[in-house]
């Protein structure tokens, strides 16, 4: 394959020939969705292209600042490790976002097996393909060329294709739609739930709250399971801290079941309350009448 020093991109919609690109000048795909190669599969890859190079061009699309790379993050990240400078590239030019993202998730898809997927990244395939953010027939065109190139060529993992991923996905509808939920998450949701420390059912009640409240709830870094994601759900448009607070540590027995209302003077709210969140604002009424009855022993002990 005749490789080019860097040139302008063909245009749209052919094939650029394959050129010399530095890395340097390579950014990653704006919220990538995919988790990067580690471990063993991240060292077999950087042996491999240490020993035959880079055996298939990765694809990138021109930008006004270089190239954002649309399929081979992994190759690009084990030449880097390996001490390469350049990579061999496939320059596409003139495609929009919706474009640029087929090429992004089915290149990931063909290569791995849709069951080693994250929850997240299960997400934004499932969501990609059901939302038809693309006309069905510009995504086919995509997909014949993303297999006349080839995805990667090192051995490092198992190729699949197109007509085995529907049935190795084996989803019901409703998962389908749990999944597509999720993808609405705002990334320290997502890796919570691929890290295991946050439930699907819980993830799904939080994808429903607007972008802003999401990271009220996360910045917490609470423990939520799905009782608690459902509250928060059923405050989302309304969401403060304090309402928060009072989901994520309610008072609980019997105090909980005999709080009652109390009115508080302006001027009092200010003087004594003023900034004060929930939970610090129950703690210090708490503790008001010890306060009290701990002074007037303290005045008959003196008489």
């Amino acid at each position: 394959m005749e490789l080019l020093k860097e040139e302008s991109p063909n245009a749209p919609g052919n094939i650029a020939g394959v050129q010399l690109i530095p890395i340097e000048k390579i950014r990653a795909f704006r919220d990538h969705p995919f988790r990067l190669y580690e471990g063993e599969r991240l060292d077999d890859m950087v042996q491999s292209v240490r020993d035959h190079g880079i055996l298939n061009p990765v694809i990138v699309r021109k930008v006004y600042s270089g190239y954002e790379m649309l399929a081979g993050h992994n190759r690009m990240n084990a030449a880097q490790i390996a001490g390469m400078t350049e990579v061999p590239a496939i320059v596409k030019a003139d495609l929009s976002d919706e474009e640029a993202y087929v090429y992004v998730i089915e290149t990931n898809v063909i290569q791995r097996s849709f069951t080693d997927l994250t929850p997240s990244e299960k997400a934004a395939v499932l969501s990609a393909r059901y939302e038809k953010v693309i006309s069905q027939g510009r995504r086919n065109d995509i997909l014949q060329e993303i297999e006349e190139i080839g995805t990667c060529g090192h051995d490092v993992h198992k190729s699949r294709s197109r007509d085995g991923i529907g049935e190795e996905c084996g989803m019901t509808g409703r998962n389908i739609a749990r999944y597509m939920r999720v993808d609405k998450l705002i990334r320290p949701f997502k890796d919570r739930l691929d890290a295991g420390e946050l439930t699907l059912t819980a993830a799904v009640e939080l994808s429903y709250l607007p972008e802003d409240e999401q990271i009220i709830v996360a910045e917490k870094d609470a423990a939520i399971n799905e009782k608690t994601a459902k509250s928060i759900m059923a405050a989302g448009g309304e969401l403060t801290e304090d309402k928060l607070e009072e989901i994520l540590h309610p008072v609980r027995g019997s105090a909980q079941a005999k709080a009652v209302s109390v009115k508080i003077p302006a001027e009092a709210e200010e003087k004594y309350f003023s900034g004060m969140k929930a939970k610090e604002r129950t703690d210090l009424v708490m503790k008001a009448p010890d306060a009290r009855f701990s002074g007037k022993e303290a005045a008959n002990v003196q008489q």
